[in-house]
Protein backbone atom coordinates (compact mmCIF):
# COMPACT_ATOMS: atom_id res chain seq x y z
CA UNK A 1 0.00 0.00 0.00
CA UNK A 2 1.50 3.33 -1.06
CA UNK A 3 1.93 6.24 1.34
CA UNK A 4 -1.04 8.63 1.40
CA UNK A 5 -0.12 12.13 0.26
CA UNK A 6 -3.27 13.97 -0.79
CA UNK A 7 -6.84 14.34 0.45
CA UNK A 8 -10.10 15.24 -1.26
CA UNK A 9 -12.98 16.36 0.92
CA UNK A 10 -16.61 16.61 -0.17
CA UNK A 11 -18.92 18.59 2.08
CA UNK A 12 -17.68 22.03 3.10
CA UNK A 13 -19.68 22.44 6.27
CA UNK A 14 -18.51 22.58 9.87
CA UNK A 15 -16.80 19.17 9.93
CA UNK A 16 -15.31 19.27 6.43
CA UNK A 17 -13.86 22.73 7.03
CA UNK A 18 -12.50 21.68 10.42
CA UNK A 19 -10.83 18.58 8.94
CA UNK A 20 -9.25 20.60 6.12
CA UNK A 21 -8.00 23.19 8.61
CA UNK A 22 -6.27 20.51 10.70
CA UNK A 23 -4.71 18.87 7.64
CA UNK A 24 -3.39 22.19 6.30
CA UNK A 25 -1.28 22.57 9.43
CA UNK A 26 0.90 19.72 8.10
CA UNK A 27 0.26 19.46 4.35
CA UNK A 28 0.83 21.86 1.44
CA UNK A 29 -2.33 23.63 0.20
CA UNK A 30 -2.40 21.68 -3.08
CA UNK A 31 -2.63 18.39 -1.13
CA UNK A 32 -5.94 19.30 0.55
CA UNK A 33 -8.79 19.82 -1.91
CA UNK A 34 -12.51 20.42 -1.61
CA UNK A 35 -14.57 18.79 -4.37
CA UNK A 36 -17.85 20.45 -5.28
CA UNK A 37 -20.33 20.77 -8.09
CA UNK A 38 -19.95 23.75 -10.47
CA UNK A 39 -22.73 25.74 -8.75
CA UNK A 40 -21.05 25.55 -5.35
CA UNK A 41 -17.65 26.19 -6.90
CA UNK A 42 -18.86 29.47 -8.41
CA UNK A 43 -20.37 30.46 -5.09
CA UNK A 44 -17.41 29.67 -2.82
CA UNK A 45 -14.08 29.53 -4.66
CA UNK A 46 -13.29 33.25 -4.68
CA UNK A 47 -13.77 33.92 -0.96
CA UNK A 48 -11.66 32.80 2.01
CA UNK A 49 -13.26 31.11 5.02
CA UNK A 50 -12.80 32.67 8.45
CA UNK A 51 -11.51 29.97 10.81
CA UNK A 52 -11.67 31.22 14.40
CA UNK A 53 -11.29 34.69 12.93
CA UNK A 54 -8.37 33.92 10.58
CA UNK A 55 -8.95 33.98 6.79
CA UNK A 56 -8.08 30.65 5.14
CA UNK A 57 -8.18 29.90 1.40
CA UNK A 58 -8.94 26.32 0.48
CA UNK A 59 -8.10 24.61 -2.79
CA UNK A 60 -11.38 23.81 -4.60
CA UNK A 61 -12.13 21.82 -7.77
CA UNK A 62 -15.11 20.61 -9.76
CA UNK A 63 -15.46 16.96 -10.86
CA UNK A 64 -14.08 17.66 -14.34
CA UNK A 65 -10.91 19.10 -12.75
CA UNK A 66 -10.51 16.35 -10.15
CA UNK A 67 -7.97 13.54 -10.10
CA UNK A 68 -8.08 10.31 -8.07
CA UNK A 69 -7.22 11.05 -4.43
CA UNK A 70 -5.24 8.91 -2.00
CA UNK A 71 -7.86 9.64 0.66
CA UNK A 72 -11.46 10.87 0.33
CA UNK A 73 -13.26 12.25 3.38
CA UNK A 74 -17.03 12.44 2.93
CA UNK A 75 -18.54 15.06 5.24
CA UNK A 76 -21.77 16.00 3.48
CA UNK A 77 -25.12 15.87 5.23
CA UNK A 78 -26.75 12.45 5.04
CA UNK A 79 -29.39 14.05 2.81
CA UNK A 80 -26.67 14.97 0.29
CA UNK A 81 -24.85 11.64 0.12
CA UNK A 82 -26.55 10.22 -2.96
CA UNK A 83 -25.78 13.36 -4.99
CA UNK A 84 -22.21 13.26 -3.67
CA UNK A 85 -21.69 9.75 -5.08
CA UNK A 86 -21.94 11.06 -8.64
CA UNK A 87 -19.73 14.06 -7.87
CA UNK A 88 -17.04 11.76 -6.45
CA UNK A 89 -16.60 9.49 -9.45
CA UNK A 90 -13.51 11.21 -10.87
CA UNK A 91 -11.88 11.47 -7.42
CA UNK A 92 -11.99 7.75 -6.60
CA UNK A 93 -9.28 5.59 -8.15
CA UNK A 94 -8.30 1.93 -7.70
CA UNK A 95 -6.28 2.63 -4.53
CA UNK A 96 -8.37 5.40 -2.97
CA UNK A 97 -9.36 5.02 0.69
CA UNK A 98 -12.76 6.48 1.63
CA UNK A 99 -13.89 7.43 5.13
CA UNK A 100 -17.22 8.97 6.08
CA UNK A 101 -18.05 11.52 8.77
CA UNK A 102 -21.76 11.33 7.96
CA UNK A 103 -24.19 10.82 10.82
CA UNK A 104 -26.31 7.69 11.07
CA UNK A 105 -25.48 4.02 10.52
CA UNK A 106 -25.77 3.53 6.74
CA UNK A 107 -23.21 5.72 4.92
CA UNK A 108 -20.46 3.08 4.77
CA UNK A 109 -22.87 0.58 3.21
CA UNK A 110 -23.99 3.15 0.60
CA UNK A 111 -20.39 4.11 -0.25
CA UNK A 112 -19.36 0.44 -0.45
CA UNK A 113 -22.20 -0.38 -2.84
CA UNK A 114 -21.06 2.40 -5.18
CA UNK A 115 -17.26 2.23 -4.95
CA UNK A 116 -16.50 -1.19 -3.42
CA UNK A 117 -16.13 -2.29 0.18
CA UNK A 118 -12.37 -2.67 -0.38
CA UNK A 119 -12.10 1.14 -0.43
CA UNK A 120 -14.19 2.02 2.64
CA UNK A 121 -12.82 2.14 6.19
CA UNK A 122 -15.53 2.53 8.83
CA UNK A 123 -15.31 5.76 10.78
CA UNK A 124 -17.26 8.05 13.07
CA UNK A 125 -16.36 11.62 14.03
CA UNK A 126 -17.00 12.73 17.59
CA UNK A 127 -16.06 15.32 20.20
CA UNK A 128 -16.03 18.37 17.89
CA UNK A 129 -17.86 21.58 18.77
CA UNK A 130 -17.46 23.17 15.33
CA UNK A 131 -20.11 25.60 14.07
CA UNK A 132 -20.22 27.04 10.55
CA UNK A 133 -22.29 30.09 9.65
CA UNK A 134 -21.96 32.54 6.74
CA UNK A 135 -18.46 31.45 5.78
CA UNK A 136 -17.19 31.49 9.37
CA UNK A 137 -15.98 28.37 11.20
CA UNK A 138 -15.62 28.51 14.97
CA UNK A 139 -14.42 25.66 17.14
CA UNK A 140 -12.60 24.91 20.38
CA UNK A 141 -12.55 21.10 20.44
CA UNK A 142 -11.03 19.25 17.47
CA UNK A 143 -12.52 15.93 18.57
CA UNK A 144 -11.30 12.85 16.73
CA UNK A 145 -12.06 10.26 14.06
CA UNK A 146 -12.79 6.82 15.51
CA UNK A 147 -11.76 4.34 12.81
CA UNK A 148 -11.76 0.58 12.41
CA UNK A 149 -12.32 -2.33 10.05
CA UNK A 150 -14.88 -5.11 9.87
CA UNK A 151 -12.82 -7.20 7.42
CA UNK A 152 -9.24 -8.27 8.31
CA UNK A 153 -8.24 -7.94 4.65
CA UNK A 154 -8.47 -4.14 5.12
CA UNK A 155 -5.64 -4.08 7.69
CA UNK A 156 -3.03 -2.80 5.22
CA UNK A 157 -5.24 0.14 4.28
CA UNK A 158 -6.00 0.86 7.92
CA UNK A 159 -2.25 0.93 8.60
CA UNK A 160 -1.73 3.37 5.70
CA UNK A 161 -4.48 5.60 7.07
CA UNK A 162 -3.12 5.62 10.62
CA UNK A 163 0.38 6.38 9.33
CA UNK A 164 -1.08 9.35 7.43
CA UNK A 165 -2.99 10.57 10.48
CA UNK A 166 0.14 10.23 12.64
CA UNK A 167 2.18 12.18 10.12
CA UNK A 168 -0.38 14.98 9.82
CA UNK A 169 -1.18 15.08 13.56
CA UNK A 170 -4.83 14.38 12.77
CA UNK A 171 -6.67 13.23 15.91
CA UNK A 172 -7.92 9.64 15.67
CA UNK A 173 -8.58 6.51 17.70
CA UNK A 174 -8.57 2.90 16.50
CA UNK A 175 -11.74 1.08 17.54
CA UNK A 176 -11.59 -2.72 17.88
CA UNK A 177 -15.39 -2.81 17.48
CA UNK A 178 -16.10 0.05 15.12
CA UNK A 179 -19.73 -0.92 14.47
CA UNK A 180 -20.48 -0.60 18.17
CA UNK A 181 -18.84 2.84 18.20
CA UNK A 182 -20.87 3.97 15.16
CA UNK A 183 -24.09 2.85 16.84
CA UNK A 184 -23.03 4.52 20.10
CA UNK A 185 -22.60 7.83 18.27
CA UNK A 186 -25.95 7.23 16.58
CA UNK A 187 -27.52 6.87 20.03
CA UNK A 188 -25.96 10.20 21.04
CA UNK A 189 -27.10 12.00 17.90
CA UNK A 190 -30.66 10.75 18.31
CA UNK A 191 -30.60 12.62 21.61
CA UNK A 192 -28.40 15.69 21.30
CA UNK A 193 -29.13 16.67 17.68
CA UNK A 194 -32.89 16.37 17.86
CA UNK A 195 -33.31 17.91 21.32
CA UNK A 196 -31.09 20.90 20.51
CA UNK A 197 -33.14 21.54 17.36
CA UNK A 198 -36.56 21.06 18.94
CA UNK A 199 -35.71 23.06 22.06
CA UNK A 200 -33.62 25.72 20.29
CA UNK A 201 -30.62 25.26 22.53
CA UNK A 202 -26.92 24.35 22.49
CA UNK A 203 -24.83 21.72 24.25
CA UNK A 204 -25.04 23.53 27.58
CA UNK A 205 -28.82 23.82 27.55
CA UNK A 206 -29.35 20.20 26.54
CA UNK A 207 -27.12 18.80 29.31
CA UNK A 208 -28.12 21.05 32.21
CA UNK A 209 -28.88 18.89 35.29
CA UNK A 210 -32.56 18.35 36.12
CA UNK A 211 -33.70 20.13 32.97
CA UNK A 212 -36.51 19.07 30.65
CA UNK A 213 -34.00 19.07 27.78
CA UNK A 214 -31.73 16.55 29.55
CA UNK A 215 -34.67 14.28 30.42
CA UNK A 216 -35.84 14.40 26.78
CA UNK A 217 -32.33 13.72 25.43
CA UNK A 218 -31.63 10.78 27.73
CA UNK A 219 -35.06 9.26 27.05
CA UNK A 220 -34.51 9.49 23.28
CA UNK A 221 -31.05 7.92 23.66
CA UNK A 222 -32.45 5.04 25.71
CA UNK A 223 -34.93 4.28 22.94
CA UNK A 224 -32.06 4.29 20.43
CA UNK A 225 -30.19 1.92 22.74
CA UNK A 226 -33.19 -0.42 22.73
CA UNK A 227 -33.35 -0.62 18.94
CA UNK A 228 -29.57 -1.11 18.74
CA UNK A 229 -29.84 -4.06 21.13
CA UNK A 230 -32.62 -5.48 18.95
CA UNK A 231 -30.19 -5.27 16.00
CA UNK A 232 -27.48 -7.14 17.92
CA UNK A 233 -25.38 -4.11 18.96
CA UNK A 234 -24.64 -4.29 22.69
CA UNK A 235 -24.85 -0.69 23.88
CA UNK A 236 -24.91 -0.08 27.62
CA UNK A 237 -25.99 2.59 30.08
CA UNK A 238 -22.29 3.36 30.61
CA UNK A 239 -22.04 4.26 26.92
CA UNK A 240 -24.96 6.64 27.33
CA UNK A 241 -23.50 8.30 30.44
CA UNK A 242 -20.07 8.69 28.81
CA UNK A 243 -21.60 10.51 25.85
CA UNK A 244 -23.63 12.86 28.03
CA UNK A 245 -20.41 13.75 29.88
CA UNK A 246 -18.64 14.29 26.55
CA UNK A 247 -21.38 16.75 25.52
CA UNK A 248 -20.90 18.61 28.81
CA UNK A 249 -17.22 19.12 27.91
CA UNK A 250 -18.07 21.00 24.70
CA UNK A 251 -18.52 24.76 24.36
CA UNK A 252 -21.94 25.34 26.02
CA UNK A 253 -23.16 27.89 23.46
CA UNK A 254 -22.09 25.80 20.48
CA UNK A 255 -24.62 23.44 18.91
CA UNK A 256 -24.92 20.29 16.79
CA UNK A 257 -25.80 20.27 13.11
CA UNK A 258 -29.59 19.97 13.43
CA UNK A 259 -29.78 23.04 15.67
CA UNK A 260 -27.69 24.89 13.09
CA UNK A 261 -30.14 23.67 10.40
CA UNK A 262 -33.02 25.29 12.29
CA UNK A 263 -31.23 28.65 12.38
CA UNK A 264 -30.48 28.42 8.64
CA UNK A 265 -34.01 27.14 7.90
CA UNK A 266 -32.62 24.02 6.22
CA UNK A 267 -34.13 20.55 6.16
CA UNK A 268 -32.47 18.38 8.79
CA UNK A 269 -31.27 14.79 9.09
CA UNK A 270 -34.30 13.76 11.18
CA UNK A 271 -34.96 10.78 8.90
CA UNK A 272 -31.62 9.16 9.80
CA UNK A 273 -32.16 9.79 13.54
CA UNK A 274 -35.71 9.34 14.86
CA UNK A 275 -36.80 8.11 11.42
CA UNK A 276 -34.32 5.24 11.67
CA UNK A 277 -35.29 4.54 15.30
CA UNK A 278 -38.96 4.37 14.28
CA UNK A 279 -38.26 2.01 11.36
CA UNK A 280 -36.20 -0.43 13.43
CA UNK A 281 -38.64 -0.22 16.35
CA UNK A 282 -41.55 -1.12 14.05
CA UNK A 283 -39.61 -4.14 12.81
CA UNK A 284 -39.08 -5.43 16.35
CA UNK A 285 -42.35 -4.32 17.98
CA UNK A 286 -40.72 -1.71 20.24
CA UNK A 287 -42.48 1.46 21.43
CA UNK A 288 -40.46 4.68 20.95
CA UNK A 289 -42.81 7.52 22.02
CA UNK A 290 -40.03 10.05 22.68
CA UNK A 291 -38.61 9.65 19.18
CA UNK A 292 -42.14 9.79 17.76
CA UNK A 293 -42.57 13.12 19.57
CA UNK A 294 -39.21 14.49 18.38
CA UNK A 295 -39.83 13.40 14.79
CA UNK A 296 -43.19 15.18 14.70
CA UNK A 297 -41.81 18.33 16.35
CA UNK A 298 -38.94 18.54 13.84
CA UNK A 299 -41.37 18.12 10.95
CA UNK A 300 -43.54 20.95 12.39
CA UNK A 301 -40.50 23.23 12.65
CA UNK A 302 -39.41 22.45 9.07
CA UNK A 303 -42.93 22.95 7.72
CA UNK A 304 -42.96 26.49 9.15
CA UNK A 305 -39.78 27.63 7.34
Amino acid sequence: MKRLENVTLIGMGALGTLFATILLESLPPESVTFLMDPERYEKYHAEPVLVNGTPVRFNMVTPDQAKPADLVIVSTKATGLLDALDTLVTSVGPDTIIISAINGVTSEEILSQRFGSDKVIHAVAQGMDAAFFSGKLTYRMKGCFCIGITDPSMQEKLDALTEFFDRTHFPYKIEPDILRRIWSKFMLNVGINQVCMVCGTGYGGATRPESFELMLMVSAMREAKLVALAEGISLTEDDLVDYVELMRSLTPDSMPSMAQDRIRKKLSEVEIFSGTVQAIAAKHGILVPVNDYLYNKVKEIEAAY
